[in-house]
């Protein structure tokens, strides 16, 4: 269905003074401080989660060496979607607009909404993020208490007790991201590096990771006023907050780690756009198409709560 004459009719009357509704500013590319950006060649993409060897054992004076196998953990797969979105104006609503080009000004909205689609899709990765329903390669939502190991243990990425953001729970989560294990339960060293929240709770991380004393000083002690912030001190969480204007959830927070291979964004066709006339109705079509995904190989790569 094309975009008439009928649809404009304020745009073909003379002495009208402006045309709004298609200038906001939008929130573009949000989901670059969570997701690293690959590109894809294929349907989808697969990633293999590797589990080395467990630690090294005494050996006694005579006795044969022991031996370890290194075997396959889990595949994690990110299967691309097509994004697309059209629209088409009539011939005469063309020729008869007095302003300026329509084309030029709906391709602007177009784009908005691609932008807008592409920026809830990465999202929802971590709105769902808490969800059963939403599983990964280890048959676990991304953020849960029960990872399953190679060696048969589990880690979990979500603090023990759900809490809302607060200087102790924000510590508490860099404790727990310290304690990370790889599959078969030897140390990582992992540390976070930056927050992830939502609109709701900036102020309260602006608080929290830039204040230099501490926003919940100790009880009684008569120089507890001076405490102070031991996160900012020491330099943890080093790229600070970001703002991410597409979660759902008011009081959930997120950490992302230095983790390699975590959170990712395949990005199988970029978005291309075409323009093309109807030889038998005189309309003008224009069309915006791209291809990509959104998941995670390791969950390591984010730490999260969804709130008390």
């Amino acid at each position: 269905m094309a975009i008439s004459r009928s649809q404009l009719v304020k745009e073909l009357e003379p002495g009208l003074n402006a045309l709004f509704g298609l200038e906001y500013n939008r929130y573009d590319n949000e989901d670059a401080e969570i997701f690293v950006t690959e590109t894809s060649d294929r349907a989808f993409e697969e990633e293999v989660m590797l589990s080395g060897f467990a630690s090294a054992e005494v050996k006694q004076e005579g006795a044969p060496v022991v031996f370890d196998n290194a075997t396959e953990a889990y595949t994690s797969r990110y299967t691309h979607n097509t994004i697309a979105l059209a629209f088409a104006i009539t011939e005469e609503a063309i020729e008869d607009n007095l302003y300026d080009r329509l084309a030029a000004r709906y391709t602007r909205a177009l784009a908005r909404s691609m932008s807008q689609t592409k920026q809830t899709i990465a999202a929802n990765i971590l709105n769902n993020g808490f969800s059963s329903s939403y599983t990964g390669g280890d048959g676990k939502a991304l953020l849960a208490n029960d990872h399953p190991l190679a060696n048969g243990g589990t880690f979990r990425n979500i603090l023990s007790t759900a809490a809302d953001l607060s200087e102790t729970s924000l510590e508490q989560s860099l404790i727990d991201i310290a304690a990370f294990v790889d599959e078969r339960g030897l140390k990582v060293a992992l540390q976070g590096r930056k927050l992830i929240i939502p609109k709701e709770l900036q102020f309260t991380a602006e608080r929290i990771l830039r204040t230099p004393l501490s926003t919940t000083p100790g009880g009684s002690n008569a120089f507890a006023k001076n405490d102070i912030n031991a996160m900012l001190n020491m330099g943890m969480i080093p790229e600070g907050y970001r703002v991410n204007h597409f979660l759902t959830d008011t009081d959930a927070f997120f950490i992302m780690t230095d983790a390699p291979n975590g959170l990712k964004h395949f990005v199988r066709s970029p978005i291309k756009t075409a323009i093309e006339g109807d030889f038998d109705t005189g309309n003008v079509r224009f069309k915006a198409r791209e291809r990509y995904s959104y998941g995670w190989s390791d969950p390591r790569g984010i730490f999260g709560s969804a709130g008390a």
